[in-house]
């Protein structure tokens, strides 16, 4: 492959920058082919918008899986995101045990939930599952309550960044992404374990005081195609850390609606190495 090929597995949204709205052109732009599974159709993501269309994917993934089997496709990265139902869980493990190669980088953003509550659509057996799932991953990046999830532990409980991140590497064999982190006022970013060189390592950048719908996803995507180029984890963190705050403070900037997620769009030359 002259391009490096990534499949992306999450839920497509027709309206509302999160998920394979963001994954695809992010990932473009990187200089990656990214080859989309979805998971599901909405007509606009969940996050502040009302009577929106959800069609179900789970019976065509398998389909999808078995004819790129069939034609003997190879990823250089898989990564997954958002699922919809337990079966679905299964499906993606059994596409990382088909596709998965000693080089392929195989990303997990473990999504469940978000400022101490579980996302309604997900049960305790989702959770379960996605906890086995992450089991898998050779890089994950979970939120503070996820990563409480994951530790089964109360959000309220959880040791330091780097304690957190190092439990939850599974003693040293995955390398993990802590988002949402603040080490001092007036900063957010991650901390990082990287499992190549056993160390931890925070990612800090200015906070910009809104809450925006898939900065998640940006992060999480640019995260993966930086590690497909080569990055070590924690450039690769510090990159994704950069763009979210660069498109977080353009959309404030311009009072964007919030609920539309941050307009990336403008700023992708920021991946590329030209000025947008």
């Amino acid at each position: 492959m002259s391009t490096p090929r990534i499949a992306a597995i999450h839920d497509l949204s027709g309206f509302g920058r999160c998920s394979l709205t963001v994954a695809l052109p992010i990932l473009s732009a990187m200089g990656t082919q990214c080859c989309p599974l979805p998971t599901a159709f909405l007509s606009t993501h969940t996050g502040g918008f009302d009577g929106f269309t959800f069609l179900d994917m789970t019976d065509e993934m398998p389909r999808v899986a078995a004819h790129w089997k069939s034609l003997n496709l190879q990823f250089n990265a898989i990564y997954s995101g958002f699922l919809g139902s337990e079966r679905q869980i299964d499906l993606v493990a059994e596409f990382f045990r088909d596709f998965r190669r000693p080089e392929t980088v195989t990303v997990v953003d473990p999504v469940m939930g978000d400022h101490g509550k579980v996302y309604q659509t997900y049960t305790p057996a989702m959770c379960a599952g996605m906890i086995r799932l992450a089991r898998l991953a050779d890089v994950i990046t979970p939120n503070l309550t996820e990563a409480a999830l994951l530790l089964d532990l109360p959000l309220d409980t959880l040791p330091s960044p780097q304690e957190t991140v190092e439990r939850l590497s599974l003693d040293g064999r995955r390398s993990v992404v802590l988002t949402g982190v603040s080490m001092s006022p007036g900063m957010t970013g991650a901390m990082c374990f990287d499992a190549k060189t056993g160390r931890s390592e925070a990612v800090q950048t200015a906070f910009v005081a809104h809450e925006f719908h898939g900065t998640g996803d940006v992060f999480a995507s640019v995260l993966t195609g930086a590690l497909v180029q080569g990055r070590n984890l924690n450039d690769a963190a510090t990159l994704a850390a950069k763009f979210v705050r660069a498109c977080a403070e353009r959309t404030a900037k311009e009072d964007l609606p919030i609920r539309e997620g941050v307009e990336f769009e403008p700023l992708l030359g920021l991946l590329t190495g030209e000025t947008p």
